[in-house]
């Protein structure tokens, strides 16, 4: 019996059985390297505008603190159980150890549509959430993050309730926060700037030459957006992205500073262009060269796997891809170059590292210094991942999952097991 289920934890659990399958971990070692640590549920009540009260759940899991705090975002979306939350924090945990960072993986969220409440409502929400969280975490402990749902201005609210509450400001405490509230330059762009990067490293290693590179974008927000402008950026032609509200696609390639612009001021991709519509259903299996998956989870199984007409399949979201689509991708090897989101879209937590390490210190970095530093441990944990794979014939994702698992798993063997 166990608090977590649905078909996200599920996932999650299977990826991990994989990995320690191929790693030969002993089965009296696999819960503890599985199982989150502390998982808290909270009641989160607020006052309407209408004057009623509402409560909404709030969940926070922290997956392990063996190599220093957790990390992670918080996620402000109807669709979040306490199942979702946990799975997350576990890929993190492997995230962060695949790419060298202090840090055990962490996740939380509201189920909440944002949609559905007023700006003062989201205000009261996010403050009643960290006030609610206190006890259970600390610039030493847990740090927060933006995710689906949430953004700099909730960071901050975030920020302000904790150091309202110490009697002083800790910037600290979470990251993703505006930069005049001690953020850092380049964290807004971090993730999709770090898709990009890969993408176009691997399209140098295929000789694809950017410039006469097609993309796919499915997914328009902070990732995905940004992940668009930078492929742009590079001279690769976008061709299709998609959000929420529908999907655009053009053969020539999409006007992606325009469509940026819309999206800011709109806030979707809606209504940029009547003659441009398609169907969203048919974005993923486009013939492209780069296919970036940057919204939800489980977005390609195993039929999808077998529909892809990509080159580079580099994933934004997190768990974008289940487990009987790896299978498939597995014999399509040849084919398609997997970016596994794990090191994939891991420049978000990468930047975040160094937002909480400037925070700190209290000495902060120009954007150039940012991007660079990123990019080195990027290029970095890519190599170790495809000299892996290579040395033990095994997927990307296998390679990349096995490098953090092991370093996990080193770390509470050498701690040892508290009497």
């Amino acid at each position: 019996m166990s608090v977590y289920s649905g078909a996200v934890f599920d996932m999650a659990a299977r990826q991990f059985a994989v990995i320690a399958d191929h790693l030969a971990i002993p089965h009296d070692e696999r819960d503890r390297l599985l199982l989150p640590k502390r998982a808290i549920t909270v009641s989160c009540p607020i006052h309407r505008d209408d004057g009623t009260i509402a409560v909404f759940e709030g969940y926070r899991v922290q997956h392990h603190l063996t190599m220093g705090p957790t990390k992670g975002g918080t996620r402000f979306a109807p669709s979040v159980d306490i199942g979702e939350v946990a799975a997350l924090a576990i890929w993190m945990s492997w995230k962060c150890a695949l790419v060298g960072l202090p840090y055990g993986g962490a996740k939380g969220g509201i189920r909440v549509d944002p949609a559905s409440i007023s700006k003062r409502e989201l205000e009261g929400l996010s403050r009643r959430y960290m006030q609610e969280m206190i006890p259970f975490v600390g610039p030493h402990t847990d740090v927060m993050a933006p995710d689906m749902g949430t953004n700099e201005q909730v960071m901050a609210w975030f920020m302000d309730t904790y150091s309202m509450y110490q009697g002083r400001t800790v910037t600290e405490i979470v990251t993703g926060k505006p930069v005049s509230s001690g953020g850092t330059l380049g964290r807004r762009e971090a993730t999709g700037r770090g898709v990009a990067y890969l993408a176009k490293r691997v399209l140098g290693d295929l000789q694809i030459a950017p410039t006469t590179a097609t993309a796919v974008v499915q997914g328009f927000g902070n990732v995905g957006s940004h992940a668009a402008a930078e492929l742009h950026r590079f001279g690769v032609k976008v061709i299709a992205v998609s959000d929420h509200t529908g999907a655009l696609h053009s053969a020539a390639g999409l006007d992606i500073p325009a469509l940026l612009r819309h999206a800011a001021a709109h806030g979707s991709i809606a209504g940029f262009s009547r003659e441009l519509q398609c169907d969203p259903a048919e974005v993923l299996t486009l013939p492209c060269d780069v296919l970036v998956p940057a919204a939800m989870e489980r977005v390609i199984d195993a039929d999808m796997a077998a529909k892809l007409q990509c080159r580079v399949l580099a994933e934004g979201a997190n768990g974008p891809t289940t487990p009987d689509a790896d299978l498939v991708l597995a014999q399509r090897r040849d084919q398609i170059f997997v970016l596994p989101d794990i090191l994939c879209n891991s420049g978000g937590v990468v930047v975040s590292y160094f937002e909480w390490v400037q925070d700190l210190q209290q000495l902060f970095w120009e954007e150039e210094e940012v991007t660079r530093r990123e990019y080195h441990i990027l290029d970095r944990a890519f190599d170790q991942m495809v000299a892996r794979a290579r040395k033990d014939g095994i997927s990307h994702r296998t390679a990349a999952m096995a490098i953090g698992v092991e370093k996990v798993r080193a770390a509470k063997q050498t701690r040892g097991l508290f009497p």
